[in-house]
């Protein structure tokens, strides 16, 4: 533990990405590789799952620091992160404990997750207690890091890519394959996985084992007009859906469904699983896995009878643990392919798009019994131009360009072509600022987290918007008939260091009251907000959800009384 930890605070405290490097590097080359192998997972985003909840944390922190509820929470709030909050606050240790990343979690941390859950004073906690006595605040910090699920680091997967091709001299886009599915929640990293990361590969059978899938290749967004990519003829286009991003791979007999996320998503959809044990062994497709429309048929369009749902329709499913009968036929969904990564038990990603396409539309998809993703005709950009206006009424993001020449490459990169995704604008609304949290880690004292909110119908003029302000100030209830600001919105992204600091300095000012964490504002700021897609939602006062909103500028030329109204926002349902 004491080793990964100092490798935390290295990759924490640098901002350079070539000395993060190095300090992977380092750690690679000197630590066991049955530890080497858990900080490979947990730096690639490896999750693990939470042993205690932090309400048990919180409570057994303060008891054993020796302080009341009251004052642990306000030290919470100062600091911003729950870890290194209850690592400050603890007894400095008696001992000094040795134990590797590996053994801490085999012999610990694991078997903690599968305890039951016990008494206040159980046994969880109570081994807790005598492992903390053993270790200096840093490792702490790493420990409840992991103890909480709630792990991150300044790192990327690809960086932890670059660092092990480094470190074993070998092509980054080899180390790639071989993690994919590394970091699924199934997996238990140990010094035999490690090996096979950094094998030679005379060494290493680098052949895709069961339903292993392939590293993703990414798409650029496009800048500046697409007439400066030359002939629309050099280019495929094709629509950009909303979906999940996801191979399905039938290899050795086995089937599987991997998100972008390498996420193993099987279970959640039975349906497309079945249709899966049919296809020919040795098959791998990338696709995008869609909810359909269920309501009556609509007029013929550019998609044929595809009929793409809202995203927060397949969310639905995603979040369900136990999938029924009903849900299944509430909510069907579709795999809609659009490469061919593998056929016939031969990688097909070194073959041109336009081969990849063809295979595609004439071999692949009609034996799988699947529909390949509608291409866009345009005889020229201009024409691609106007096709992409009617994405939003289609349910689709917008257009992707892929050249025709491209293969199919690792990660976001140009050397093996270019996939380029041309999306809509997003949609945009001006909204008030009416409540505000502090930030976590570095951000821990300023209010970077923000709630906005809408007039429920146009303000007849700024005499009446001041008036909600006024008794918003006077802590007045709203009038269920009268004009109110609506809350719709969290966002936390967006503005400049420089804007932050300015925002912060309003919100101390025009506090009305504090709960906990979080202040009630008197509404004096406008910002716009921009968000990629909306739907109805039960669970939102608004009566709405918006998916991906961010801040796009702050709105000083705005006043209050122009602010967007609730109608703006449901006119895109």
């Amino acid at each position: 533990m004491q080793r990964f930890a100092q490798l935390f605070q290295s990759l924490d405290l640098s901002t350079s990405t070539r000395d993060k490097v190095e300090a992977l590097k380092r750690h690679w080359a000197s630590c066991d590789p049955a530890d080497a192998a858990w900080a490979a997972y947990f730096l690639s985003g490896g999750r693990p799952r939470r042993a205690l909840s932090t309400t048990e944390l919180r409570q057994w922190a303060a008891q054993r620091a020796g302080i009341d509820d009251w004052l642990f929470e306000a030290c919470y709030q100062a600091v911003g992160d729950l870890a290194e909050t209850v690592s400050h606050l603890l007894p400095p240790p008696s001992r000094r404990d040795d134990l590797g990343l590996s053994d801490w979690m085999h012999e610990r941390l694991l078997p903690l997750r599968d305890t039951p859950t016990p008494a206040p004073a159980g046994l969880r906690l109570a081994q807790l207690s005598d492992w903390c006595d053993g270790l200096e605040p840093l490792q702490r910090f790493v420990l409840f890091k992991l103890i909480g699920g709630g792990w991150r680091v300044g790192v990327s997967k690809q960086l932890v890519i670059r660092s092990l091709a480094e470190h074993a001299g070998l092509p980054s886009t080899l180390v790639a394959q071989r993690m994919m599915g590394y970091t699924d929640a199934r997996h238990r990293p140990d010094a035999a996985a490690f090996l096979r990361l950094v094998a030679p590969s005379e060494q290493a059978s680098d052949a895709l084992q069961g339903t292993q899938p392939f590293p993703f290749f990414l798409a650029h967004p496009l800048d500046g007009e697409p007439a400066s990519l030359g002939p629309i003829g050099d280019w495929l286009i094709e629509w950009k859906f909303d979906g999940i991003r996801a191979q399905l791979v039938r290899r050795d007999g086995e089937c599987g469904i991997w998100s972008r996320g390498e996420e193993l998503l099987s279970e959640s959809f039975p349906e497309l699983m079945a249709q899966l044990a049919t296809w020919p062994d040795g098959t791998a497709l990338d696709g995008e896995i869609l909810a359909l429309c269920t309501d009556a048929p609509a007029p013929p369009s550019p998609l044929g009878e595809l009929r793409p749902a809202p995203f927060a329709q397949l969310q639905k499913r995603i979040l369900r643990k136990r999938l029924t009968p009903a849900l299944l036929a509430e909510i069907p969904v579709a795999f809609v392919p659009y490469d061919v990564l593998e056929w016939q038990g031969q990688d097909q990603r070194s073959r041109p798009q336009r081969e990849r396409r063809q295979l595609l539309e004439e071999a692949v998809a009609p034996r799988c019994g699947l529909r390949a993703s509608p291409r866009v005709s345009a005889e020229d950009w201009p024409g691609a131009a106007r096709a992409r206006q009617q994405a939003r009424e289609l349910g689709v993001e917008g257009l992707m360009l892929k050249h025709q020449a491209a293969r199919y490459g690792v990660g976001r990169t140009r050397t093996d072509g270019v996939w380029l995704k041309w999306k809509l604008e997003p949609m945009t609304v001006d909204a008030v600022l009416i409540y505000a949290q502090a930030g976590h880690g570095r951000r821990a004292s300023l209010y970077t987290d923000y709630t906005f909110a809408v007039w429920s119908r146009p303000p007849r003029d700024a005499h009446e918007a001041q008036a909600v302000v006024e008794a918003i100030a006077a802590r007045e209830p709203a009038r269920a008939d009268g004009l109110q600001l609506v809350t719709f919105a969290k966002a936390y992204s967006g503005l400049t260091d420089a804007e932050i600091t300015a925002v912060d300095k309003v919100i101390r000012q025009t506090t009305v009251e504090k709960f906990g964490p979080v202040r009630s504002l008197r509404p004096t700021l406008v910002f716009e907000l921009g968000f990629e897609g909306i739907s109805a939602s039960s669970r939102h006062k608004s009566g709405v959800a918006v998916r991906f909103p961010r801040i796009l500028r702050w709105r000083l030329d705005k006043p209050l009384h122009e602010a967007d109204a609730l109608v703006q926002l449901t006119r895109w349902l």
